[in-house]
Formats: C-alpha cells, structure tokens, sequence
C-alpha cells in the first residue's frame, strides 16, 4: 500500500508536471510579461488562412506586434502567409510540426516534430523561431534537451488562456479577456489564443477576430503596451 501510494504520487507529480502552466518541472518557461502595463498576445495553431489575414489586417490598424506560434504542416501549405507575418513584424514561433502530444513522444519523435517546424518556418522567412509553445501545454522530461538541439532559445506556456478553440459566439470570449492585465498584480500576462485549428487548415476563428477588435482599442486606451516573446522574456522566466 505503501509503495502504490508513492507511485501514484510520483504520478502526479508527473502529470502536473508536464501540463501545469505554473511547472518549471521539466526546465524553465516564460509565462508572464515582466511589466504589469505590457500584454503579450499570442495565437496558436495558424497559419490559417480563413482567419490569420484578418487577425493581420486588425493588429496592423492597432499597431500591435504579436507572436503566433505556428504548426509546420501548415507553414509548408500557407508559406507566404507566414512570410507576410513576418514582414508586418510578428513573431513566427514554433507550435511542432503535427500538433503531437509531446508527453507521448520518443526522444526523436520531439526531435522530429521540433526540427521539421523549424524548417518549415526557416524555409518561409528566411530565419528559424527561437521560441516554441508544446501543443495543449504537454512538455516532457525531454523536452529542454531537444529544444537546445534545434536552437530554441525557450518554451512559452502563459498566465491567461482564453478557450477559444471551438466555435462560438463572440461574447463569452470578450467576457473572459475582462480578466486580462488585471490590476494588483506585479507582471502581466502572456494571453493564448488561436487563429488556428491544429486538425485542419480553415478552421472557423471569427470570434477570436471580434473579441479582438473589442479589447485591443480598450486596452490601448487604459495605457497598455503589446509585446512579442522576445520582448517578454526579459524578466519573465517563471513565478
């Protein structure tokens, strides 16, 4: 009884481990902006070209840069897609080649699904991402070797998702980016959303594009500021 009671602790420990936003268990993240007043907005699952052109074609009139965590599969399919991104000065970053579950995978299936999204992106832009998201949040006891492998600087998780991956009206999702850059608090948030959807390409996002174009001139009006990872990960490794 013992004994199964310490494996099934270990379990948890493990599981809570690989999926917890707030676990460095598996290796140091970034989950938070290092200013209160700074939002980071970042999308998942894309390139999508149903959506992502809007979602663009909105930041750009609010001149907010964003980073877009992308799946390779989908890269090789929409290249100038991601190459437009790129230019209008968001950051590609890489969300695996598949959108595998990277807590089931061996070490060179990590290695495989981390490596061809890099390509993919590489091969579009012209430069390889630096950061990566692991698909539904999974990281692996692995995973920080392998992203060092393929010259990921680091794994991105976040401080506020919005479950905005089905369909829906727009209004639950607007209700639930109220909680976003909430006062009190001594950072600010990383926010996940999806321009994408990772079992196929078209994908029906048009409530993240009008939540969007709800908040973004409200949170510009109370005096926040929008920034990408790169910019985040200044002081934002773990709390």
């Amino acid at each position: 009884m013992v004994v199964s009671a310490g494996a099934a602790a270990a379990a948890g420990i493990a599981a809570w481990g690989a999926v917890a936003p707030s676990s460095e268990l598996y290796g140091p993240t970034v989950r938070h902006t290092p200013s209160p007043k700074k939002i980071a907005l970042t999308f998942d699952d894309g390139p999508n070209p149903s959506v992502t052109p809007q979602l663009l074609d909105l930041l750009d009139r609010h001149s907010v840069p964003a980073t877009f965590f992308l799946i390779g599969k989908f890269v090789r399919q929409c290249p100038g897609l991601v190459r437009e991104m790129s230019a209008r000065g968001h950051l590609p970053a890489n969300h695996t080649d598949t959108h595998a579950n990277l807590f089931l995978q061996s070490r060179a299936g990590i290695r495989r699904e981390l490596e061809k999204c890099q390509e993919a992106i590489a091969a579009a832009t012209g430069e390889a991402p630096r950061w990566m998201r692991p698909p539904y949040g999974y990281r692996s006891p692995l995973l920080r070797a392998e992203a060092s492998r393929a010259k990921i600087q680091g794994v991105v998780m976040w401080s506020k998702i919005c479950w905005d991956w089905t369909p829906q009206p727009p209004g639950g999702l607007i209700e639930r980016l109220a909680s976003v850059a909430r006062p009190g608090r001594p950072y600010g948030d990383i926010v996940v959303m999806h321009d994408g959807d990772h079992r196929a390409l078209g994908g029906d996002r048009g409530h993240v594009v009008a939540a969007l174009e709800h908040w973004l001139p409200r949170w510009r009006d109370a005096g926040h500021e929008f920034v990408t990872i790169t910019s985040a990960a200044g002081g934002a490794t773990g709390r």
